[in-house]
């Protein structure tokens, strides 16, 4: 049985490496797996000043087209912004939307950031944000690996102007709030960016993996279960 072919996209400080267990397992099911390096991400030494929020559009829309038919797309955390801006310019493209502990967000991010780019601060790490369930090995390897965003990034945004993106199938994978905390907070905050997208959707399935924000690290064969589920539900990327 013929699945969609599967885009993974990493969420701040992140490249395709923070998705290598999923990857594995998905691929040891048969799927057709690509994880994604968004600009400006793949070096701590690498010139992110120029790098803006639609180069990261253009990137998760790129890899999208470059697959050899319509694609299961999965973002995490921050990248909710840039893949649905994507699901904006290629709703064709996508077969259904896979949303990890984050939802689509309408940019920027924060309009206010002047900074060439924004670096991981670990203590902010601890204050803000669930860490269940991850060993203290990944939590150094994170704290090793991680790569500043670009300021571009974080301040920047495109005009989200396709209807289309809006009947796109997307699943929300909720680890670090619960489905109806998300929902709650996208109904009585409107003005919280990083939820704005939820009230467009007109297809959309919720599911509850209580873990840390990074279930890829926590929870990675259970979080492959469902992203490769979502696959099988699209054959042929067919929807």
């Amino acid at each position: 049985m013929s699945t969609a072919p599967i885009i993974l996209v990493p969420g701040f400080w992140l490249g395709a490496w923070a998705w290598d267990e999923v990857a594995e397992d998905l691929r040891a099911d048969g799927h057709d797996v690509t994880a994604i390096t968004l600009p400006g991400l793949d070096s701590a030494d690498a010139d992110r000043s120029s790098i803006t929020y639609e180069d990261h559009v253009n990137a998760i829309a790129d890899a999208v087209n470059a697959a050899p038919s319509p694609v299961v797309l999965a973002v995490h955390s921050a990248t909710g912004f840039s893949g649905y801006a994507a699901s904006d310019r290629v709703p064709e493209r996508i077969a259904a939307m896979v949303y990890v502990d984050t939802a689509p967000g309408i940019a920027p991010l924060d309009p206010g950031f002047d900074g060439v780019e924004k670096p991981m601060v670990w203590k902010e790490i601890e204050q803000e944000e669930n860490l269940d369930g991850l060993s203290e090995e990944q939590k150094e390897t994170f704290r090793q690996r991680a790569v500043p965003v670009p300021g571009g990034v974080v301040r920047g945004s495109v005009e989200l102007t396709n209807d289309a993106r809006r009947d796109i199938p997307s699943t929300l994978i909720c680890t670090g709030f619960t489905a109806a905390q998300y929902q709650t907070y996208a109904r009585d905050h409107p003005d919280w960016t990083f939820l704005a997208g939820i009230p467009e959707l007109r297809n959309a399935s919720w599911i509850d993996l209580p873990t840390s924000h990074w279930p890829m690290w926590s929870r990675p064969h259970e979080l492959a279960k469902i992203i490769g589920d979502v696959a099988k539900a699209h054959p042929g990327g067919a929807r």
